[in-house]
């Protein structure tokens, strides 16, 4: 699924196609910008799906402190997904994607309930609990060290 097909992005995409290849520093600017609103833009619809088929039904909901009936409802379009949960799902998913080129599927379920220091002995599980915000310091924290791991050079 494109960025544009999901409404995010497409007067920048459009620039950039306009943009002369040679000019570095613009290309630099506008890929940042691009990032920024991939950063800042849930995708809901595209993203239920996904996070399902690697978290599975009972962590996805456990992470979400919401119910089975509610993700069905949410990915099947019955009910549109509230602001909050939606911002809560992006953020995971960004989590996932940097774990994903760490682990597979059962590493990634496996690294939410796997104690952490820098988490005071928690589990990112624990600190994504009872209705986070992906803004808090917790979630801030789970979330570089997921990014931690597409940072470390391969040994």
């Amino acid at each position: 699924m494109g960025m544009t097909a999901a409404g995010i992005g497409s007067n920048l995409l459009a620039e950039l196609h306009r943009l002369p290849s040679s000019d570095a520093s613009q290309l630099s600017s506008l890929l940042g910008q691009i990032n920024e609103a991939l950063d800042q833009s849930p995708a809901p619809a595209h993203e239920w799906r996904a996070l399902q088929g690697v978290l599975g039904m009972d962590l996805l909901t456990r992470l979400l402190g919401i119910s089975q009936s509610s993700v069905r409802r949410y990915i099947s379009g019955s009910r549109s997904t509230p602001d909050m949960i939606a911002a809560q799902l992006h953020f995971l998913a960004f989590v996932v994607g940097d774990l994903g080129g760490a682990y597979n599927d059962i590493g990634v379920r496996r690294w939410f309930d796997r104690p952490r220091e820098r988490l005071d002995g928690n589990t990112p599980a624990h600190v994504l609990d009872d209705g986070w915000s992906p803004e808090g310091d917790g979630p801030r924290i789970v979330r570089e060290l997921a990014r931690a791991l597409t940072l470390s050079p391969a040994t």
